[in-house]
C-alpha cells in the first residue's frame, strides 16, 4: 500500500479549510484516511495545528508529502526555528 500525505477539504462554500492527512493514495480525496496530521486555513494562510512527531513517523515508513504539504512543513519549520 502506497501512503501519501495530502490535503483533504473541509469547511463551508467559501470558507474552506485543509486537513493534512496520511491517506493510501488510491483513495479519494476526501475518503478515509489512516491519521489526521494536523489543519491548514487558507484564508489566513496559517498551519493551525501540525503533529511534526506524526509527520516524520509517516516519512519514515515511506510516505510521500504532496507539493503542497512539503511546502507547508517547510515553512512551518522556518517559522519554528525562528
Amino acid at each position: 500500500m502506497a501512503v501519501s500525505i495530502r490535503l483533504s477539504r473541509l469547511g463551508k462554500k467559501n470558507r474552506a479549510y485543509w486537513r493534512i492527512i496520511a491517506v493510501d493514495s488510491r483513495k479519494k480525496r476526501d475518503g478515509a484516511f489512516l491519521d489526521n496530521l494536523g489543519t491548514y486555513d487558507p484564508v489566513k494562510h496559517e498551519l493551525i495545528q501540525l503533529h511534526m512527531q506524526r509527520v516524520t513517523d509517516w516519512i519514515s515508513k515511506g510516505a510521500q508529502c504532496s507539493e503542497t504539504v512539503a511546502k507547508l512543513i517547510k515553512t512551518h519549520n522556518a517559522n519554528a526555528k525562528v
